[in-house]
């Protein structure tokens, strides 16, 4: 005996409780009700999805959380029945927090945030221990950074990158956008200009307007910065801040041609480069291109940071420039009292000395490549993927409208996706949604994955 019509569920697209809510909510009330006697068998989890036009995993979660509550029981082999009324009555108005929480949307497909493997949490213990074995620092610390992180950073530049750079040459920072702040204000001058990707990155955008430069949004295409709007851009463009990695938020790789083409056009017009590496750690398709830092190191800063390795709670970074802007930085950041925190040093130190940076970011590789196949495996029938076989995030271009439904419909089922319009600020919303997996559970990511698609299913049918 299945779930009679009388007791059918009906779903509100326009509620703003999440879809599993809604199914657990319509079967709590029709169970108190007597619409739904005890013993009766409910339909399989496949057969209700049907015919409600949702996820699978969306009716999992409904039963899941009935069953918890005491409404439902599972026989292994039987299927889920409606149990004797749990006691005390817990009804939608009086659910405990946890409950409340466990069906609270909780998939957050956001980009840029890392996970880190659990033998990573040992090694920052131990590197903390080794930080507390010395003595606190007393004096305030060399504005450009300790000599010895600086070396260390060298080695891995060289090792990861191939690039060729002396210690002199790097600053250590608090992040990539702090970086970015510290060289733009060393830099700057009446009425500059700093030409940047559109859709780009807000902070950085932010962090120039802050620094007193002005902005020339520059759109991007599938393979990044569309190099040759520059060639008409103003005198007064100084600087060009470029992600050409992986670009963010769209995901494209600056091929070489373009990147020679840059390189060309800072160099004729007297513009400084500034390169944030965003993802560059993670390739899984082709080893990564040359550095624009390694092909015109006179014409570069180099931004790295330990944002998308070990977190961005860190606060932890560096920039690589020629000497004499490094030393420019360095007198600033004296001057206004910004030094680099000793102890965070001293363990980022550690890390890289014991090898725990590599071992952790070859681990890291691994499951980002298996996560970039599963979205290109489920989302590839629905529109162009770009920035796939890189990073920890790919867009899928759609529709601006189309995108917008989407993420609004993901929502209720409990799924929170961005897209691009929240990185666009002059050329209009490209369409699309950014899929973020990189510190997602898998059992999630299969979830949020399965939903989208069904949510681009219906709306293509």
């Amino acid at each position: 005996m299945f779930l009679p019509s009388a007791v059918a569920v009906v779903l509100d697209r326009t509620d703003r409780r999440a879809l599993p809510i809604q199914i657990a909510d319509h079967l709590r009330a029709d169970i108190r009700s007597g619409k739904a006697a005890v013993g009766l068998r409910l339909p399989s989890s496949r057969k209700l999805a049907a015919e409600l036009e949702v996820a699978r995993g969306v009716v999992e979660r409904a039963y899941e959380q009935l069953i918890a509550e005491g409404w439902l029981v599972a026989v292994h082999g039987s299927g889920t029945f409606v149990a004797e009324a749990p006691s005390p009555v817990v009804t939608p108005t009086t659910t405990p927090k946890k409950t409340a929480d466990k069906m609270s949307p909780r998939v957050q497909l956001r980009p840029g945030v890392p996970w880190t493997p659990p033998r990573a949490s040992a090694a920052w213990r131990r590197a903390w221990r080794d930080v507390g074995s010395k003595p606190p620092p007393f004096e305030d610390p060399d504005p450009a950074g300790d000599y010895e992180l600086r070396s260390a950073l060298s080695e891995l530049l060289a090792r990861a990158r191939g690039m060729s750079v002396e210690p002199e040459r790097i600053l250590i920072t608090s992040g990539a956008t702090h970086g970015l702040g510290l060289a733009l204000s060393a830099l700057r001058t009446r009425g500059a200009v700093l030409a940047m990707e559109d859709p780009g990155y807000r902070y950085a955008s932010s962090a120039a307007t802050a620094c007193g430069w002005s902005l020339l949004d520059v759109p991007v295409d599938a393979h990044g910065l569309c190099v040759d709007q520059l060639e008409t851009a103003s005198e007064s463009v100084r600087g060009v801040y470029v992600t050409p990695s992986h670009q963010y938020p769209t995901g494209g790789l600056l091929p070489v041609g373009r990147r020679n083409q840059l390189i060309e056009f800072a160099r004729a017009r007297d513009v400084v480069l500034f390169e944030d590496d965003y993802d560059s750690e993670f390739r899984y398709d082709v080893a990564p291109l040359p550095a624009l830092a390694q092909l015109a190191p006179d014409r570069v800063v180099y931004l790295g940071t330990v944002a998308k390795t070990l977190g961005a709670g860190i606060r932890l970074g560096w920039l690589v420039a020629p000497l004499d802007l490094v030393d420019r930085i360095a007198v600033h950041r004296k001057r206004i009292g910004d030094f680099p925190s000793v102890p965070l040093q001293q363990a980022l130190l550690s890390l890289l000395r014991d090898g725990e940076w590599d071992r952790a970011v070859r681990t890291a590789r691994r499951r980002y490549r298996e996560r970039d196949r599963a979205v290109e495996e489920a989302l590839s029938s629905f529109g162009e993927l770009r920035g796939l076989g890189a990073g920890m995030h790919t867009t899928l271009m759609l529709d601006a409208d189309l995108a917008a439904t989407v993420a609004r419909e993901a929502l209720l089922q409990g799924v929170e996706v961005p897209t691009l319009v929240e990185s666009t600020r002059t050329h209009g919303d490209p369409g699309g949604l950014v899929i973020g997996y990189g510190r997602v559970e898998s059992a999630d990511l299969e979830y949020a994955l399965e939903v989208i698609a069904e949510c681009l299913a219906r709306h293509s049918a």
